[in-house]
């Protein structure tokens, strides 16, 4: 005899035990997260024989505890194979019971936080809440700051009033001989930004802050490495836009190589931010600017494609989500960078880097070889700096030969 759970997932044996009743809300869950049939499948049949289990044992509903589930799986492996993703489907259907209030809430016991995690803690509330910084901006600085206390006072009391300038030096000196320079050029910011902080308390009296040493790094060394318009059209050309994936990739690398947007900015646009009647796209960039930037037609077309015939159902309001359960939006700008490596290899496709931000440069390198100017190129990339731009004049020599003054008292 077969059991139909919620309408689509087919047991051999009735529900029984304390937590049958929440079966069917827990496929639905599953079914509504997009997990795909034998997915959902495995997922409930594993939440029932737990059920039964429960009830073989006499255990109430009230008293199951995160103990019953690893005594179970213990049991059940004693007798079938497990799946690669039972303790997973299990600890899915607890975490389900515990947000409907079925199960208490797993509490762990409240770990004491060492001093050094106590004067990092304080540092974070005053970025925080007292100098109003981006979040992204606390959580690049805090890691520096852990790692500058842990190497002077270590799991010792902290006391600032102890920190000397060599403390300050040493530990520079060391850590940027093994990180890249921009890397080591953050770790002196934060340094300064918690040594500043630190005297603005009180705790240290000189000024130790201008003792961190400066990295050097000469301005704009490097070329922006842009990817050729031809790897483009082949890249764009290679991809399967006949699959609901295919369609997503399509219309995101449309958005870095016409647009110019950043892996972040791709992955942060919500369906409120596109304007269909207006024809352009609000742009959430860095350090909270917001930008309307025109939508391409071809553009525009693609992200319709996928929004009408590849994005899965969801509540997000993310344009771009996941395609496999479960369906959210990315979670960070590293979705989109491997996204893009993943496509250039399965195109083959030489291309200087491997990441998002050459699509922005050959946006840039284009707009240059076409007459467009600095502030023009500026403008469509968000640049707050007009220096950021400047480095663009270093990919077109012909172009820079146009702006060079005459040499004084005429040719030799």
């Amino acid at each position: 005899m077969k059991y139909i759970v919620n309408d689509d997932v087919v047991l051999s044996h009735p529900l029984e035990g304390p937590l049958s009743a929440h079966i069917a809300g827990f496929a639905k869950w599953a079914r509504n997260e997009g997990y795909a049939l034998p997915s959902r499948y495995r997922k409930v049949l594993v939440a029932a024989c737990f059920s039964r289990w429960l009830g073989q044992q006499a255990v109430g509903v009230h008293f199951i505890t995160p103990e019953h589930m690893t005594r179970y799986l213990r049991f059940r492996a004693r007798y079938v194979q497990l799946h690669q993703g039972d303790k997973a489907a299990l600890r899915q259907f607890m975490d389900y019971l515990s947000r409907n209030g079925v199960v208490p809430t797993e509490k762990s016991p409240p770990r004491q936080s060492t001093p050094v995690e106590l004067s990092v803690q304080e540092f974070e509330h005053y970025l925080r809440n007292e100098r109003s910084l981006a979040e992204k901006t606390i959580v690049c600085y805090v890691p520096f700051v852990h790692g500058f206390l842990i190497d002077r006072f270590g799991d010792g009391s902290v006391t600032l009033s102890r920190l000397t300038g060599a403390d300050v030096v040493r530990f520079v000196q060391r850590q940027a001989q093994r990180l890249h320079v921009k890397r080591a050029k953050l770790m002196t910011t934060s340094l300064r930004s918690f040594l500043r902080y630190a005297r603005y308390r009180g705790d240290i009296v000189p000024d130790l802050a201008s003792v961190v040493p400066t990295v050097a790094n000469w301005s704009m060394t490097a070329i922006p490495r842009a990817i050729p318009a031809d790897a483009i059209r082949q890249l764009l050309a290679s991809i399967n836009q006949r699959t609901p994936m295919g369609r997503r990739d399509y219309a995101i690398l449309l958005l870095l190589a016409r647009l110019g947007l950043r892996a972040s900015e791709v992955v942060s646009l919500e369906l409120d931010d596109i304007n269909w009647n207006g024809g352009y796209v609000n742009i959430h960039g860095k350090g909270g600017q917001h930008s309307a930037l025109p939508l391409p037609t071809d553009v525009g077309a693609a992200i319709a494609a996928y929004l009408q015939h590849g994005r899965p159902r969801s509540s997000s309001r993310r344009v771009f989500l996941r395609a496999k359960a479960p369906i959210r939006g990315f979670l960070d700008q590293q979705a989109v960078g491997s996204l893009v490596r993943n496509t250039l290899a399965h195109a083959g496709v030489k291309s200087p880097t491997k990441g998002a931000h050459q699509f922005r440069h050959a946006l840039a390198t284009e707009m240059l070889s076409h007459g467009a100017s600095l502030t023009e190129i500026g403008e469509v990339l968000r640049h707050r700096s007009p220096q950021t731009t400047m480095i663009y004049t270093k990919v077109d020599i012909e172009a820079l030969r146009t702006l060079a003054l005459p040499w004084p008292g005429g040719a030799l």
